[in-house]
């Protein structure tokens, strides 16, 4: 059977505008959310599954309180008193203090908020009411929570109580429709935004199945900066069966971090499973994942024949380069493992000059004449080709 082992020899930059989120005192980011309902906490979760943040809960003063009893009159009340005097401190009801009242360590701030009859909800516009002057010149975007109603009228006063934030693209709106959806939604949302420098939060990830590589969008996520960390070092390539008729999935071969939610994965998905399996979509399930990103620009057909959907025993390599395979062994980069993989060993061992990674083809951590029998040995099993 064929097996092919990229070496992976270039590292990412800490600057890169694509590279995986590192979060710097520069860049660090601020998730500020109220909710009534439980929907926009549960947001915030799969938001910060992906992306690395502090969270900051906002609380009415007033507990308790039914906004939407005796058809709606206490929720209408405070928002007609907000419209009634918007400058005016008094129209806002109070709030908890704040645990983070200093926003100068943030350089991107995501406020996630539900909807109150077509406006924002009255509590978090007294958060921002208060704090949002912090917020000039700071990266914002905003995430809105509905049940069908449009948010345009939200973002109107986001915009109000935020005048002069540098808002980082267009709103996400996920309604009761699409909650259950709400993971890839913020995938696809974070990937449109534009984050301050100092925070980038997506790196690309190549997969590769019988000599075809297709681009992914990792997720940032303690799962994908540890294998970001493995990828660093080298490719790694595992065995994959279809299953269930819509993914194919195996072992890693070690764990990662999970930060397990119930996700409904979409064709293109990539996730992990049990921590130390993984998954790739080429149709659709629902169950508890950790998610790792989603495979580039494919049509569910396209993924199904990438994915090579019903077959067994699948190669699959996955590297952070799209660049051609190198085989572990093919010391003189001619592409091939033979003999004379054997003879420039031999001269890279009698010389100063240092060798490539590949040629410590027995993995021991140095090259030596160990190497060269290994090199035979593969030679003779042919099973580097």
């Amino acid at each position: 059977m064929k097996r092919i082992i990229f070496i992976m020899a270039i590292m990412m930059a800490c600057c890169s505008v694509q590279g995986l989120a590192s979060v710097t005192d520069a860049g660090k980011v601020l998730v500020v959310y109220y909710s009534y309902t439980g929907n926009c906490r549960q947001i915030v979760e799969s938001l910060t599954a992906q992306i690395e943040a502090d969270v900051m809960e906002i609380e009415p003063a007033e507990k308790g309180l039914q906004y939407e009893a005796n058809n709606y009159a206490l929720g209408m009340q405070l928002l007609n008193a907000i419209n009634a005097a918007p400058n005016d401190p008094d129209s806002y009801p109070a709030i908890d203090p704040v645990t983070i009242s200093d926003l100068s360590g943030y350089d991107n701030i995501i406020i996630v908020t539900p909807l109150w009859w077509s406006q924002m909800a009255a509590i978090m516009q007294t958060y921002l009411f208060n704090y949002g002057s912090q917020m000039a010149g700071k990266h914002v975007g905003l995430i809105v929570s509905s049940h069908s109603s449009g948010i345009s009228q939200v973002v109107a006063d986001a915009k109000r109580l935020v005048p002069d934030a540098v808002w980082m693209g267009d709103a996400l709106w996920i309604k009761a429709s699409n909650h259950s959806n709400r993971a890839t939604l913020i995938q696809n949302w974070i990937a449109s935004q534009d984050f301050a420098p100092g925070q980038s939060t997506m790196d690309k990830l190549f997969v590769t199945i019988d000599g075809v590589t297709q681009s992914a969008t990792l997720a940032d996520n303690a799962a994908t900066r540890e294998l970001v960390n493995r990828l660093q070092e080298a490719s790694i390539t595992v065995t994959l069966n279809s299953s269930g008729g819509f993914e194919i999935w195996g072992p890693l071969g070690f764990s990662l971090p999970t930060s397990n939610e119930q996700v409904y994965a979409q064709p293109g998905d990539i996730v992990l499973y049990n921590g130390s399996n993984i998954c790739l979509f080429y149709g659709s399930n629902s169950w508890s994942y950790t998610r790792l990103g989603h495979i580039d620009n494919l049509t569910q057909d396209e993924l199904r024949t990438f994915l090579k959907a019903g077959e067994s025993n699948i190669n699959v390599t996955l590297s952070l380069t799209s660049g051609p395979a190198v085989k572990r062994g093919d010391v003189n980069g001619d592409g091939e493992v033979n003999i004379g993989d054997v003879t420039t060993l031999i001269d890279y061992l009698l010389s100063d000059e240092t060798a490539p990674d590949m040629a410590d083809v027995n993995e021991d951590g140095e090259v030596n004449i160990g190497d060269a029998t290994k090199i035979i040995d593969i030679i003779l099993s042919d099973d580097s080709n």
